[in-house]
């Protein structure tokens, strides 16, 4: 049977150098918080009640962003340093036994595969624990990992406090470990804050278990930038980068095609189908998903919707919370603005906009229109410039259109209203009752001819030039 695993995740800190009045785990990289990113992570080890997250500023607004994960939290009301944030965690995780990994909840790069190298170098070597560590050509500014002769690492050392030889030294601290959990527990209270900031340093860990003849032993990462961690927002730019060129490589080999990748923005955790092909500077945001063999045109943005398979999104199209059903056709310039459903074979052409609008199967809305709190049945047509007027001030109110209904151009549907099914709307009418099915609505003023009156007007300009009429 397996040891149990538990992992803690510190996220407490302001994070002062990002200039910000929010928490830095909060901001985001690739579509996502960066706690999130780390505790995705954590989430293909172990299950979320092994998962602790080490909160402190802005506590609340770090539990609700994980609220769905399910993971548990600890409080760390003062910042004293990472092996005090640890310390929060003891009163609930002591009594397990097995192994204990401490991430940081800005270093959203790191790998689940990395993270079980590292239980396994500790658990199958007997080690008191495990540290990751990589090899910088420049390391300033890292504390340094010094190893004895067996390899085994024997200090973490800052660089404010190392020797010229130690500094010269290329191997730094990740500030990532797994230790074997009682021996943790047992220890942790050993720390001692002799530093000038008196904090309680996870690092002096290593010292301490040395001391008490335990070993230590490295992980040097293959990939530094796994290890990359965010203190300002040109690192997360950096890190954002990373994870999105990450993401389009991924949907490349996994069928997708992607013109201009570098211009593109797709959020890490969006889904895209085979054959789909998006086109330069297309967004894709949110847990969109995308079906096999569509189209998303240049300049489109897709944010947190579903569309199916066959779908074509022309050029700058904007799709927010919105469900867009097989072989429709939305653009180029339309907007779903939020809430919406397309049905199957749907046609929505520019410059028109839907909220909360259900579009039936095989309808037409091709030109200048706005259909807001509306459902309209199947293989309608709506003319240019129609506009459902959902809102008088107070309330908002439904259209409803029935199947096969034909609303001409330039019609005004003043909510509520219902068009019934095979229905007519004249083209200009402005419909305020219901229109029973299979009937024609004319809601206009009768047009009237006067007769050469264009002409006595010029006449009349050219008498009188000084006139005003």
């Amino acid at each position: 049977m397996e040891s149990p695993l538990t992992i803690i995740i510190l996220a407490a800190g302001l994070g002062t150098r990002m200039k910000s009045r929010k928490a830095k785990v909060l901001h985001q990289a690739g579509g996502k918080t960066l706690i999130e990113h780390v505790v995705d992570t954590a989430l293909e080890l172990t299950a979320p009640s092994s998962i602790h997250v080490v909160v402190g500023h802005q506590a609340a607004d770090v539990r609700k962003t994980l609220a769905s994960r399910g993971v548990l939290f600890a409080e760390q009301t003062e910042q004293k340093g990472t092996g005090h944030a640890v310390l929060c965690c003891e009163s609930v995780v002591r009594e397990r036994a097995g192994r204990v990994v401490v991430l940081y909840g800005d270093v959203p790069l790191l790998k689940s595969a990395t993270l079980r190298r590292l239980i396994e170098l500790q658990s199958g070597s007997g080690a008191a624990a495990a540290a990751i560590s990589t090899f910088q050509d420049d390391p300033t500014g890292y504390g340094r990992i010094v190893r004895n002769e067996r390899g085994e690492v024997v200090a973490v050392v800052e660089e404010k406090a190392a020797t010229s030889e130690q500094r010269g030294i290329r191997e730094i601290n990740a500030g990532i470990y797994c230790f074997d959990a009682p021996l943790l527990w047992k220890h942790l209270h050993d720390l001692r804050p002799d530093n000038p900031a008196r904090e309680l340093y996870l690092t002096d860990m290593v010292e301490i278990l040395n001391r008490e003849g335990h070993s230590v032993l490295p992980l040097v990462a293959g990939d530094s930038s796994e290890l990359l961690g965010i203190n300002t927002r040109v690192e997360l730019a950096a890190v954002d980068r990373i994870l999105r060129q990450q993401k389009v490589r991924q949907l490349m080999l996994d069928g997708v095609t992607i013109e201009r990748p570098e211009t593109v923005t797709i959020d890490s955790q969006v889904q895209i189908g085979m054959d789909t092909v998006v086109e330069a500077f297309a967004r894709i945001l949110g847990d969109s998903r995308i079906g096999s063999d569509c189209r998303i045109g240049a300049f489109s943005i897709v944010n947190h919707s579903t569309l199916e398979d066959n779908v074509l999104v022309l050029p700058y199209t904007i799709i927010n919370t919105s469900q867009v059903a097989t072989g429709a056709q939305l653009g180029p310039y339309t907007r779903l603005r939020m809430e919406n459903y397309v049905g199957a074979g749907a046609h929505i052409g520019n410059f028109v906009e839907l909220k909360k609008t259900r579009l039936g199967d095989g309808s037409k809305a091709s030109h200048l229109a706005y259909l807001g709190d509306s459902v309209i049945g199947e293989k309608v047509n709506i003319g240019a410039g129609t506009i459902t007027c959902n809102y008088d001030g107070r309330k908002k109110s439904q259209t409803k259109i029935g199947d096969r209904a034909f609303v001409g151009s330039n019609s005004t549907l003043v909510a509520p209203v219902e068009i019934g099914e095979g229905s007519y709307l004249a083209a200009g009418s402005v419909i305020t009752h219901a229109v029973p099915p299979d009937a024609l609505a004319v809601a206009r003023g009768r047009q009237v001819n006067k007769e050469q009156w264009a002409r006595r007007r010029r006449e009349s300009a050219i008498q009188n030039p000084d006139s005003r009429s």
